[in-house]
């Protein structure tokens, strides 16, 4: 079969690769839509996390050997630790991601555990569900930031966002546009978002951004940080209002970048935000349905290699790519 395989630093090819090997309690699925995450980009240009020879991809859905639609949680955990037992798996200290620790979705087939499938509504369509990850980690993070606001609303007794709140986007990449997109559906007052690139700022008022620039002016009761600079996690701690919180997604650099002083004397609060818990998972599948998703860009799995060396390279631009077998 074709698969995308990561051969090196900074280097992907397209090749023939024997059919995957089903263990027990694996199922076989038939890939009809797999996105390029911006991680993966970075750690083809940075190996380590991500070890070559390895095919990537963790955003995918398809068809079961028995033909159901189904979309994999790529999320793997012990299942028995405490944190797991707490609804934590994404952070069990053993966890694994399929296309990171195992052979991922940048292929015709790939075997997965049954335990990672779930159910694909037949109003989505196959480009929509390569999506339901991705949101999913939006969905998260807006979660964690409306933790701390009980029902105090807008500003939250520990400085979370509940309905009406001020919330700012750093980054206007797929992830970023997807947060943009969950505040607006969770009640956010106003999002303003920034941006480097003119075509994403418009995209992004067009999904209801009440404010697009490069940079943040003012106060915010939440700021996500869907880029990971030192540059973003420092105007995302600077733009917050008192008792305000930041939750950073990015993970462009190992750097934080703040000031740690502004953080205590304001009580602002710092929020790490990865991945998602099973019910947010299955929310972001419902969230999509509604969602504007016109900014996502198809391509032939056949072209993967030119596509992802393209976007790893700044050659091409998509805000989100797809590959399609």
């Amino acid at each position: 079969m074709k698969a995308l395989v990561f051969t090196g630093a900074c280097s992907v090819e397209m090749q023939d690769v024997p059919e995957p090997e089903l263990a027990d309690g694996d199922v076989l699925v038939h890939v009809r839509a797999v996105g390029i995450c911006g991680s993966e980009l970075h750690g083809a240009r940075h190996p380590g996390f991500r070890k070559p020879p390895l095919i990537m991809g963790h955003e995918f859905a398809g068809t079961s050997d028995g033909g159901d639609r189904v979309v994999i949680n790529p999320m793997l955990s012990c299942g028995h630790c405490e944190l797991c037992l707490g609804g934590l798996r994404q952070v069990c200290r053993e966890r694994q991601i399929i296309g990171v620790h195992r052979a991922g979705g940048f292929a015709e087939r790939v075997a997965v555990p049954g335990s990672t499938l779930r159910p694909l509504p037949d109003w989505l369509s196959w480009e929509a569900a390569a999506m339901v990850e991705p949101a999913a980690n939006a969905v998260h993070a807006w979660n964690l930031a409306r933790a701390g606001a009980g029902s105090g609303g807008r500003a939250g007794a520990a400085g979370g966002a509940g309905t009406g709140a001020r919330a700012a986007v750093l980054g206007c990449g797929a992830i970023g546009l997807l947060c943009l997109l969950t505040a607006l559906d969770g009640g956010a007052a106003s999002v303003d978002v920034t941006d480097l690139d003119p075509g994403r700022l418009a995209r992004a008022r067009q999904l209801g951004a009440a404010a697009a620039g490069p940079g943040l002016d003012g106060e915010y009761d939440v700021i996500f940080d869907a880029v990971g600079s030192p540059v973003t996690r420092a105007a995302s701690v600077q733009h917050l209002r008192p008792g305000g919180t930041a939750v950073w997604l990015g993970l462009a650099e190992d750097t934080a970048g703040f000031d740690a002083n502004a953080l205590i004397r304001a009580e602002k609060r710092v929020q790490g935000s990865f991945a998602y818990s099973d019910e947010e998972f299955a929310r972001a599948a419902e969230l999509l349905r509604g969602w504007d998703l016109s900014w996502t860009s198809p391509y032939p799995l056949t072209e993967g290699a030119e596509i992802f060396t393209g976007l790893m390279n700044g050659g091409l631009d998509p805000v989100k790519a797809l590959l399609v077998p």
